[in-house]
């Protein structure tokens, strides 16, 4: 189980395939100069609700991660991350879609569904 830690602050523990894969969303659009809200439910052991926090490109951010070893890629998932990042709600961690074949682009209904 990974965590990402805002500015010092906030942190939240993601799953190590999941946090891989929000990082290359994150990255993208802040190299882009993009800002953005990034938001998580919190667990109930912390008093559950939600935060969110404002990323831009002076956003001191650290993904730390449990494993060594970093997860095979999911375009799919990238894609559709990348979607919700460009919504007006902003970014938030969706379930994993099913692996797109070489080539293949995210459909507009899967989108849509997201």
């Amino acid at each position: 189980m990974g965590k990402f830690i805002y500015e010092g602050g906030p942190k939240v523990e993601i799953e190590d395939r999941a946090l891989t894969h929000i990082q290359l969303v994150v990255t993208a659009k802040l190299r882009r100069g993009e800002p953005f809200p990034f938001s998580w439910r919190e667990d109930a052991s912390v008093g559950g609700g939600r935060t969110t926090v404002w990323m831009h490109a002076n956003s001191s951010l650290v993904f730390k991660y449990f494993g060594s070893r970093q997860p095979a890629i999911n375009r799919a998932w990238v894609d559709a991350l990348a979607f919700t990042a460009n919504a007006p709600a902003g970014l938030y961690l969706i379930p994993e879609p099913p692996e797109l074949e070489s080539g293949a682009q995210v459909d507009s209904h899967v989108l849509a569904a997201v």
